[in-house]
């Protein structure tokens, strides 16, 4: 009976670590991608379609 309960407790023990890993990366691959974004405005605009013509082509 006690390595039924041993086992339990590792189990609940392994699945809190992986529910908190998951946690700290999902919060990770968050604050990168608002730094991505933040990094994205600050880059000069791009002329689009019709505003540059390739004269050395």
């Amino acid at each position: 009976m006690n390595d039924v309960a041993l086992a339990s407790m590792q189990m609940s023990s392994a699945r809190l670590a992986m529910q908190y890993s998951m946690s700290l990366q999902k919060n990770v691959m968050s604050d990168m991608e608002q730094q991505a974004m933040g990094e994205l405005e600050m880059l000069p605009p791009t002329p689009s379609l019709g505003q540059y013509i390739d004269t050395y082509a």
